[in-house]
């Protein structure tokens, strides 16, 4: 078929009426619930009852009158529009394989470690694990490592487990939020239509401001257990691990610290973060004993960790570029229901069905926040609460001239955090496992997280002007 027919196919499908309410509830509630049913009931990924949910909007889709050719078009558009942060999610999984390889994701989890004090056990540990996190880009290593280290430690300094569970998922999910190698942190801006450092710098100040309280509250509760002694020699297998294995250097912080200097300089994502990976490349040799057909190997199928030390090999046998590629396909899957939802009519039904009488930013910023939380209770996984709203919301906020950045901020306040409150989300039962705290124990003491969202609101309506568009700028990506 030509250029001309494929044109004239698109023309005709335009002029076919959107769909309906009804049939968008319906293309939602099924999916919701082949999504609960699957990931609660049978423990599956997400990635195939997504992919059914491509089907049911396509079948929706056909009976309203549009033609095969007008949905496959949509479901391809809608995976060009996350393009940029598929090529990320590469270049990340090569970063991540690279950097440990090179000792620079070891050095900066050592140097974490030792400021490890009982005197400030709480606040030493958001600090811990925030680094951690922030070195790795995953708060589910992070837990279930430095996480279940710090929860021995607390046991034995007699600090009640659900408080101690509540500062590990505290600083957890702050280095989840805020790292360029998360996937979440990735998958915010492909969603809303910005890149990944612009998605960074807007989420700086409401993130900190609530990162400051968090480290407030447990400052002051640990003042309670100030003067217990620790037991640091889980801490200490670690250390002693990472310092046996890999040459730990000042030095090796030189990669991340360009990857922090390119986000400041607004040097584009690609090209920042491939700057990390040339340094981790060269300094790695230099540090490791290692050659170029390691640094190859590390890249494409990432690190494998033999320490011999449990805890250790479990957080660094991760990266390379083939580790990433469930993420990867997952957004495609996503943008291909989100391609087909939006040039047919369904995600702009719901909206406007919802937010036709909500005027104000902070109105908006607060439904979003909301749809999140019911997605990461009803569709009960981290990534479909930031995709599924994204897509929902993308328009809207368009249509009121307002950032980008301020949707990528906001579905990771409203998705990524209150994903841990949830105890059949798939991060909720996972923390539960691995920490041994029932996630309704754990909620109370879970400052980062239940703070994240009203910070969020509030900052929204300080700055509300700040996130105004001129009529005539368009930054939202095609």
């Amino acid at each position: 078929m030509n250029n001309k027919n494929i044109k004239n196919i698109k023309k005709y499908d335009k002029d076919i009426r959107k769909a309906n309410f009804g049939e968008a509830i319906f293309t939602f509630l099924s999916l919701v619930i082949i999504m609960f049913v699957s990931i609660i009931k049978y423990e599956e990924s997400p990635h195939i009852p997504m992919l059914i949910g491509v089907f049911i909007a396509s079948l929706v889709a056909l009976k309203i009158g549009y033609s095969w050719k007008f949905i496959e078009n949509s479901m391809i558009k809608g995976i060009s529009q996350a393009m940029q942060s598929i090529i990320i999610l590469a270049i990340i999984g090569v970063l991540i394989g690279i950097w440990i390889l090179a000792g620079v994701v070891p050095t900066m989890i050592y140097y974490g470690l030792l400021i490890l004090k009982p005197s400030i056990f709480l606040v030493a540990t958001v600090l811990i694990t925030s680094i951690t996190s922030l070195a790795t880009g995953t708060s589910w290593g992070t837990a279930g490592t430095m996480g279940i280290a710090l929860m021995g430690i607390a046991k034995g300094l007699g600090i009640p487990a659900p408080i101690t569970a509540g500062a590990v998922l505290s600083g957890s999910y702050f280095g989840d939020k805020m790292s360029p190698l998360s996937d979440t942190t990735n998958l915010a801006p492909a969603m809303a239509g910005t890149d990944v450092f612009t998605h960074i710098k807007a989420m700086f100040k409401p993130t900190v401001i609530t990162y400051i309280l968090t480290l407030a509250i447990f400052g002051f509760l640990s003042m309670k257990y100030s003067g217990s002694s620790a037991d640091l020699s889980s801490v200490n297998v670690i250390t002693n691990g990472l310092k046996n294995n890999f040459n730990i250097s000042p030095l090796l912080l030189i990669a991340p610290l360009i990857v922090i200097l390119s986000i400041a300089k607004k040097i584009p994502a690609v090209p920042g973060i491939s700057l990390g990976i040339i340094a981790a490349a060269i300094l790695g040799p230099i540090y490791q004993n290692i050659n170029f057909g390691d640094i190859l190997s590390a890249a494409l199928n990432g690190f494998v960790s033999e320490t011999g030390v449990e805890s250790v090999d479990k957080l660094l046998t991760t990266g390379g570029l083939n580790n990433m590629m469930s993420s990867i396909s997952l957004t495609i899957i996503a943008m291909m229901f989100g391609g087909i939802a939006e040039e047919t009519g369904i995600l702009e039904a719901i909206v406007k069905k919802f937010l036709h009488k909500i005027k104000s930013t902070v109105g908006i910023v607060t439904a979003t926040i909301l749809t999140c939380f019911f997605t990461n209770a009803t569709m009960p996984e981290q990534y479909i609460s930031i995709v599924v709203p994204g897509r929902m919301f993308k328009n809207e906020y368009k249509d009121r001239n307002l950032d980008p950045k301020l949707l990528s901020s906001t579905l990771e306040s409203g998705g990524t955090v209150t994903s841990a409150m949830i105890p059949w989300n798939t991060c909720g039962t996972y923390m539960t496992s691995v920490l041994g705290v029932p996630t309704v124990h754990y909620l109370p003491f879970l400052f980062f997280n239940l703070l994240m969202p009203i910070v969020q609101i509030i900052i929204t309506a300080i700055d509300a002007k700040k996130f105004k568009l001129s009529t005539d700028k368009d930054t939202f990506t095609n």
